[in-house]
């Protein structure tokens, strides 16, 4: 039975309510019919409210509880019974107990595949142990690397007369130190410079080893240099020749203890300077000059076995330099060996193979004297491939400033030669006492991809890098005539082949491999790393070539590269 409606205080009348589905149309009549008192309370309007939203579109209505919802709830409110009854929801998964999982797991199946699975990983195991081990004693075995020294990783660069290799603004120490970055693209690991020392023509007494020349610097500017040159990476070697002025650069004879004290004293401040090597030539002059240089190597080599001796000689004479070469171990010898040829391939391959069979395990410097230019002994149109051969000889290449461009001595007539001008631009082309066009200049073939200068910067960079170039061995093949080629190489490391053509005519290479050491053979193919015809250079660089039809054009070197393969 309904309940009536109930009287309130105020005299308004309230509507219980209802289910959304009992709100129908006679309802809202009913509703709207009460209240003739003509106020309606704020509980009526709320109630109201509701009604009207019942007559919204379905569509626009909020969600309705469902049928037979328990009265007094809102539209728009859902209630989500959850079923309490387990059997209600669906059976729910709660695993195994521990009891269960230890029953199963020491179960008779479990424990053999335990088993089994346990045996298989060991078994594995010990196979990929076994096959490391395999791979490990059948490769090829790595050869020791040789002690390495900073000479022996790269060129060294010779400065002897520092105000022609300035220009004609000069400025002394402290100009060469503005021209270390130069250096540095050049790839080279020490500068051999001066001499620099206070030196009075033919006077002992005014010849003082430990003291700079005051017209080229102070003590100060020359150990600013060498700060900055080591933080290039670039080791300074000073030349002590005594009497580098005078007639007798040893001074004479009778003089020699006094020589000798002088420059045991300079050898021991220049090293506590911090000085890398020195360098002393014409010690073919010198009157027992294996005792005095064995002396003079202790000095260095006590100090520190990273700092170097270098003497020089102008004889060309296998015999002669064999025997200062005997007195010192790790002596670095510069001489006029190689000017002494015809300049044909036969003759410099005679010359080079001589002196290594000569020179057995010692260390080798290559030059083609002990200060001049290159120029001076070598023919313009070979002085590419003498580049190429210093730089793949094994040993380490000397080269004098101006040798990177082809500079020419001066001399005119009836004086002697002078040292000449470094060509830095178009404005020490002036100062020439002969004709220098611009690409003789280093900017200019700093701006040409195929001079001498890029050639040089090319070398010194592979030659510093590849451990064949480095310490490889050296084996020298048989060719055709007029030609010299050889094969550079270090345990798997790249292979390298340089041929040389001394002729001027093209000739075919025809090259011979029966001089190469077993297991090792030259390959169908090289791939060309340089060569010194510019042509070839620009069009063919990293092109393969066939090592059975290998041509070369007149006075052309080639360095070409293959892998190793075992």
């Amino acid at each position: 039975m309904d309940a009536g409606p109930t009287e309130h205080p105020t005299g308004g009348v309230s509507v219980p309510r209802q289910p959304p589905s009992a709100q129908t149309g006679p309802d809202v009549q009913a509703v709207s019919a009460a209240g003739d008192s003509g106020t309606m309370s704020q509980d009526t309007e709320v109630d109201m409210k509701e009604v009207e939203l019942n007559e919204i579109e379905p569509e626009k209505q909020p969600m309705n509880a469902a049928d037979g919802a328990a009265a007094g709830e809102k539209n728009g409110l859902v209630k989500i019974k959850v079923a309490e009854d387990e059997g209600e929801a669906g059976a729910k998964f709660t695993g195994l107990s521990k009891e269960e999982l230890l029953k199963v797991a020491g179960s008779p199946g479990w424990v053999r595949t335990r088993w089994a699975l346990l045996l298989l990983f060991w078994l594995g195991w010990l196979g990929m142990l076994a096959g490391a081990v395999v791979i490990i004693v059948r490769a090829p075995r790595c050869r020791e690397l040789p002690v390495q020294r900073w000479w022996h990783e790269g060129a060294l660069y010779r400065v002897g007369d520092i105000q022609a290799f300035l220009g004609p603004e000069a400025g002394g120490i402290v100009g060469l130190k503005k021209h270390l970055e130069y250096l540095s693209t050049l790839k080279v690991k020490g500068l051999v410079l001066g001499p620099i020392h206070k030196n009075q023509k033919d006077e002992i007494n005014g010849t003082d080893l430990k003291q700079i020349d005051p017209t080229l610097g102070s003590q100060e500017n020359f150990k600013d240099l060498l700060q900055c040159a080591k933080k290039k990476s670039i080791h300074i070697i000073l030349d002590l020749t005594p009497n580098y002025r005078g007639q007798n650069t040893w001074f004479l004879p009778a003089q020699a203890d006094i020589v000798a004290t002088k420059m045991k004293e300079a050898l021991s401040s220049w090293l506590q300077d911090g000085v890398d090597g020195f360098q002393v030539r014409d010690v073919e002059k010198l009157k027992d000059s294996s005792l005095y240089l064995a002396e003079w190597q202790n000095i260095t080599k006590n100090f520190s076995e990273d700092r170097l001796l270098i003497a020089g000689t102008e004889s060309s004479d296998l015999q002669q330099i064999l025997s200062i070469l005997e007195s010192t171990k790790d002596l670095l010898l510069t001489s006029s060996y190689l000017s002494n040829s015809s300049f044909t391939g036969e003759d410099t391959e005679f010359l080079v193979t001589r002196y290594l069979n000569a020179t057995g395990s010692h260390w080798c410097t290559w030059s083609v004297s002990q200060a001049g230019l290159m120029t001076t002994f070598v023919p313009a149109q070979l002085l590419r491939l003498y580049q190429l051969l210093l730089f793949t000889l094994p040993g380490t290449p000397v080269f004098s400033y101006g040798d990177e461009i082809g500079l020419q001595a001066t001399a005119l007539p009836g004086q002697p030669v002078e040292a000449p001008f470094m060509p830095w631009d178009e404005t020490s082309i002036s100062h020439s006492p002969r004709p220098v066009s611009s690409n003789m200049t280093v900017k200019g073939q700093e701006e040409d991809s195929g001079s001498l200068l890029t050639q040089f910067r090319r070398l010194g960079d592979l030659r510093g890098k590849e451990r064949s170039l480095l310490h490889g061995d050296f084996h020298a093949l048989t060719s055709s005539s007029g030609l010299f080629a050889y094969i550079r190489h270090w345990d798997q490391n790249e292979r390298y082949l340089v041929v040389l053509n001394f002729q001027d005519v093209a000739v075919s290479a025809r090259l011979g491999s029966s001089s190469l050491p077993d297991g090792m053979n030259l390959p169908v193919s090289a791939d060309l790393f340089l060569s010194t015809n510019s042509a070839r250079q620009s069009h063919e660089e990293d092109a393969s070539l066939n090592l059975e039809n290998l041509s070369l054009n007149p006075h052309e070197g080639l360095l070409l590269q293959f892998p190793y393969v075992a």
